[in-house]
């Protein structure tokens, strides 16, 4: 499978660098733009999110709407939607233990890229833990964090022998682990391929790929977990099979590296790769955009003000956490000019719609971003659930 990295020598590598500075700037100027507790609720929406996309890619539709209700233990009667409300469910619990360091610094290990699947699919139901063998149409059973067993394909592709994929996977690790910051922005994207391409799993290396790309950059790039590639992968699918299906190709000729497989095609898809996650922070970034943002959130305030759900001068509450990232319980009367019975009230009601949350009764206020008011409040994050 090498090349692994893109080479020192190579004519792509100039490009790629700028890349990865413009990424490196770019992340870290967005998430010092926001407040901490702007940047936990901000985390939260964009982990569903991501699971959204980053199933969506595979063909499973679970809007972010339902995940949000499966979050809160309300599934859908019917069996399949279920399942993958449970799935989605599945996913998110992954994420949030990557994104609260549960793969720090060893995305690329072995145990490491095991821990992601078997954790994916210990939560799966039943039905979800099986594979087809699409010449055969043999069911296989899926174990959780078991490397495959037999011989498989992906469309033209024939993968590793099972005998083999231990030894590919120790030679991925040494490959990928304790790189330089702007070594291992650009190396992302490979080892996203080679992933792929040695296939370690009967199922799920999709999804296991992208959730090692999420940590891979959360180390690197001190994330935060507040901007997603799936997104980016989901809304380029096409492009993005191509560059996977162009990296699995030979070298083509004594220009094309020197590894056995193209380097040409690994520069193209990096390339790709990068530009889609400076595309997805600078979307983020605009959506999220101070004064933008607090125009949408007061408007839609008030609204519900006018419409009499939410109690007067609700919207003071909201715009302080805006500004301050959270707000204290003892403010909130002085904030109103109220008694503390009806601030605790104004409290309760903004609780109750979703949009309002804190660790504990004493707790301090903190942002919520419901999934339903996406489309209010971060338009084009996702689309719209059709009724």
């Amino acid at each position: 499978m090498d090349p692994m990295r893109i080479s020192e020598t190579s004519r792509y590598r100039a490009d790629l660098i700028d890349l990865a500075f413009g990424l490196a700037a770019h992340t870290a100027g967005f998430r010092r733009s926001l407040p901490e507790g702007i940047l936990v609720a901000l985390a939260d929406l964009v982990r569903a999110m991501n699971c959204y996309y980053s199933n969506l890619i595979e063909g499973h539709d679970t809007h972010p709407v339902d995940i949000e209700r499966a979050l809160n233990g309300d599934y859908s009667a019917n069996t399949e939607q279920r399942n993958l409300q449970l799935e989605a469910k599945a996913h998110i619990s992954v994420q949030t233990w990557i994104d609260r360091g549960g793969l720090r610094d060893r995305a690329t290990t072995s145990d490491g890229i095991c821990e992601i699947h078997s954790r994916f699919a210990a939560l799966l139901p039943e039905e979800l833990l099986w594979a087809e063998d699409p010449d055969t149409g043999e069911r296989m059973q899926i174990i959780a964090g078991a490397l495959r067993q037999r011989d498989v394909k992906v469309s033209r592709h024939l993968p590793v022998s099972p005998g083999a994929v231990p030894r590919f996977l120790r030679q991925f690790e040494k490959a990928y682990l304790r790189l330089g910051t702007t070594e291992a922005i650009i190396a992302a994207a490979a080892a996203h391929h080679r992933l792929l391409w040695i296939h370690p799993f009967l199922d799920g290396n999709g999804r296991v790929a992208r959730l090692m790309s999420h940590a891979m950059l959360l180390d690197t790039l001190d994330t935060g977990g507040i901007w997603s590639i799936a997104r980016g992968l989901a809304r380029n699918v096409s492009t993005y099979k191509r560059h996977l299906a162009e990296c699995d190709l030979p070298r083509r000729n004594d220009l094309d590296g020197r590894g056995s497989l193209s380097e040409e095609a690994v520069a193209a898809f990096s390339y790709f790769f990068l530009e889609t996650c400076l595309d997805q922070v600078k979307f983020m970034e605009e959506l999220v955009r101070p004064e933008r943002f607090r125009d949408r959130v007061l408007r839609w305030v008030t609204e519900e003000i006018d419409a009499d759900a939410l109690p007067k001068k609700s919207g003071r509450i909201l715009e302080a956490i805006l500004y301050r990232g959270e707000l204290r319980r003892g403010d909130v009367p002085a904030l109103l000019d109220a008694s503390d019975r009806h601030a605790r009230r104004t409290v309760a009601a903004l609780v109750e719609h979703g949009v309002v949350t804190s660790a504990s009764t004493r707790a301090p206020l903190r942002l919520a971003f419901p999934a339903r008011l996406a489309p209010r409040w971060m338009p084009g994050l996702f689309p719209e659930r059709s009724l």
